[in-house]
């Protein structure tokens, strides 16, 4: 079993440059499906979630290849449109094939995907994005039978979900007429897929606000694109600097993306300084309670960075409130963080945090990918060693966590136990 070593109570200093955003390659490799042809994809990270999307477009009949930070798409030898349970188990993200296959073969048949357990995460609303895109969608012992003619419409989102969001994209680009998506996610991997559309010969535009409008039904063909740095494991070098203290600088991440962490880690007392080339953090590792910090869809703060930041503030001076408004279950790491020492106290959708003086290294155990972050986060401040184990999770979303953060300056290392 591998696990990661954490000794804690080292300052961290020195940059980084930030991984490619997971939460783009993965829409942006289903996405490849449309082409029909070749599509060179740069800042792939080297994630679980991203070999397993690989594997699917394998399966397919795409042939995929690795070199570096590249991964490069044929798509022109697509043979099938099925894909079976035990690939669609290995992520919940890989639902997002849907709209790209019925898109490009006018019919898919999978199962219900799998990944981390964060409560419901239904896929009620992918599902009738597409039905009102012409999808005729069987449900029968959890595989989902899908077959269309598209026809372009208006589909209204009864949330702004970046999954329905990026599904009725992918299958409004196989779609005759005109798609308009209101009440559309608004996050920068969005923005990023319709770059990587575009650059396909796609016809969208909007994303970035509350409506995308897609024009089907154009021919697409490969293409070059870059994904963006990836804003949570931005959130994440932030947040270990803030709570072990330190100067570090990220490299390879837009700032604006960031926004919502750096204003709480400020307010918690860090220097942050932000440009076009870079984020800034400098830290004393002596922090103070924030103001409530309430997740909520983009640009509001992200429920992905809530548990790295709650890890952060844990030694704070003071009271700090978190209000989870997008999954049920995202406090699964608060079990684990109370037998480093910590004082926080959560009941249903709300959190109470009170910082202690001090924590304690202790053998704790991944909850969640995010949840896993977290972890070794507060193991940088803690007294002793702290051991985490089962970081596969962490492997869903991290390139290299461990690497980066011996590169600043942790005493942290991967082992097999």
């Amino acid at each position: 079993m591998r696990v990661i070593t954490v000794e804690g109570g080292r300052r961290l200093r020195g940059e980084l440059t930030v991984q490619g955003a997971k939460n783009s390659v993965l829409p942006i490799l289903a996405a490849a499906v449309l082409s029909g042809g070749v599509c060179v994809i740069e800042n792939c990270p080297p994630l679980e979630d991203v070999e397993a999307s690989a594997a699917i477009l394998r399966h397919l009949g795409c042939r995929v290849s690795r070199e570096g930070e590249t991964l490069t798409v044929d798509s022109s030898t697509l043979s099938g449109w099925e894909i079976p349970d035990a690939l669609m188990r290995r992520m919940r993200s890989s639902v997002i094939f849907l709209g790209a296959i019925l898109g490009r073969c006018g019919r898919a048949e999978l199962s219900y995907p799998g990944g981390c357990e964060l409560g419901p995460r239904p896929i009620d609303i992918h599902l009738a994005a597409l039905r009102a895109l012409g999808a005729r969608i069987d449900e029968c012992g959890g595989r989902l039978q899908c077959q269309g003619g598209l026809l372009g419409t208006e589909i209204v989102l009864p949330l702004p979900s970046v999954g329905a969001t990026e599904n009725a994209m992918l299958a409004a680009c196989g779609a005759r007429g005109v798609t308009v998506i209101s009440n559309a996610a608004r996050e920068p991997e969005i923005v990023d897929l319709q770059g990587f559309l575009r650059a396909m010969g796609a016809a969208v535009r909007g994303a970035g606000s509350a409506t995308v409008i897609v024009e089907g039904g154009r021919p697409l063909h490969g293409c070059r694109h870059r994904c963006i740095g990836d804003r949570i494991a931005a959130a994440t070098y932030l947040s270990a600097a803030a709570a072990a203290g330190g100067d570090v600088v990220l490299r390879g991440v837009d700032y604006r993306h960031v926004s919502t962490v750096t204003t709480v880690l400020r307010q918690a007392g860090c220097c942050v300084s932000c440009d076009e080339a870079c984020i800034r953090l400098q830290s004393r590792g002596v922090l103070r309670g924030v103001s409530p910090i309430r997740t909520s869809p983009y640009p509001g703060f992200p429920t992905d960075a809530q548990a790295v930041v709650m890890a952060a503030l844990l030694r704070s001076h003071g009271t700090t409130m978190f209000v989870e408004n997008m999954f049920q279950s995202r406090y699964r790491h608060v079990g684990e963080l109370l037998r480093m020492g910590a004082d926080i106290r959560s009941e249903g959708r709300v959190a109470v945090l009170c910082g202690v003086p001090r924590l304690s290294g202790a053998a704790v155990r991944c909850t969640d990918l995010r949840g896993g972050a977290a972890l070794v986060v507060a193991g940088l401040q803690a007294d002793g060693i702290t051991q985490v184990e089962e970081i596969r999770h962490i492997k869903r979303g991290y390139g290299d966590l461990t690497g980066d953060l011996a590169r600043l300056g942790a005493a942290i290392q991967e082992t097999e136990r």
